[in-house]
């Protein structure tokens, strides 16, 4: 039931794709983008570390900004100092954790906090990562929380891009242990459309040095699967014997899904790597 060449591949690599990362030869004569700073918030994690690094070698001024480096969205503590002289804002933060009422007080406070700041400080491209299919499941909590981090974006009076990602590849193993009920997995058989991390952070480096959209793109991977299939595929790469049961009325993080639910729509930017060559791929040592 997989579904291959769903929209546009979007590949970084290509000699024919907008600038990933990278920048030919015009571009770096571009004296207005070789000056621009961008705050990375969350620079530090698996995607706020990616964007940082393509960046940088990009030649932009570029700051990981997280709690590790004396910046906390929650208090505001070091937001002004970062911010200062900032043409851009990435937001990808994550909430520590994904109780219903943390999730929204961590996305409410840490948001009004950042876009205050950004606006202080004159901040022109506010872009933030949300997730496919927020405004379809308001059953979740955590989704409701990104929803309303979104309305606080759109509200405000700083022009801004919201890219929202499916499922990340790096985040299955979590999908598939959620859906654990002792040594079976239970999961519904909903289509999902999951996406390398790499490739949400070439399209958000990609969007980050371009001009606001003042509104919402997405980003994806090139195929669909049944998440029963998808957790059969990550258990048999990992020798894992575990059965999975497909079971429509399975929650997903707190709800119920159709097969629209966590796909992305006809215009979405899809990503190079497929499911099947990342699981190949040679395991790190944890």
């Amino acid at each position: 039931m997989e579904t291959q060449g769903i929209g546009k591949v979007f590949d970084p690599a290509s000699e024919h794709t907008p600038s990933i990362g990278r920048r030919n030869e015009t571009d770096r004569h571009s004296s207005e983008e070789q000056d621009m700073k961008i705050v990375v918030i969350g620079g530090n994690g698996l995607i706020g570390s990616n964007i940082v690094s393509r960046l940088r070698l990009n030649g932009h001024e570029t700051v990981a900004a997280s709690r590790s480096t004396g910046v906390d969205t929650l208090t505001g503590q070091g937001l002004a100092q970062v911010l200062a002289g900032a043409q851009v804002v990435v937001d990808v933060a994550n909430s520590p954790s994904f109780e219903d009422q943390a999730v929204l007080a961590f996305f409410q406070t840490s948001g009004r906090n950042l876009l205050a700041a950004a606006a202080a400080a004159g901040v022109e491209h506010f872009l933030a990562l949300s997730i496919v299919g927020a405004d379809r499941l308001p059953h979740s909590g955590y989704l409701r929380a990104k929803v309303a981090q979104e309305a606080l974006i759109k509200a405000s009076k700083i022009p801004y891009t919201l890219l929202r990602a499916t499922q990340f590849f790096e985040f299955v193993e979590g999908i598939v242990n959620a859906g654990a009920v002792g040594d079976t997995i239970c999961l519904s058989p909903a289509l999902i459309q999951p996406v390398a991390a790499d490739d949400v952070s070439a399209v958000l480096a990609d969007l980050a040095v371009g001009a606001p959209l003042n509104g919402i793109v997405e980003v994806a991977g090139p195929d669909r699967f049944p998440l029963d299939e998808l957790a059969r595929k990550f258990l048999a790469a990992r020798n894992d014997k575990r059965p999975v049961i497909a079971d429509v009325r399975a929650l997903y993080f707190g709800t119920e899904l159709d097969d629209r639910s966590l796909v992305a729509g006809d215009n979405a930017h899809i990503g190079a790597t497929r499911f099947q060559n990342w699981l190949n791929r040679p395991q790190t040592p944890r």
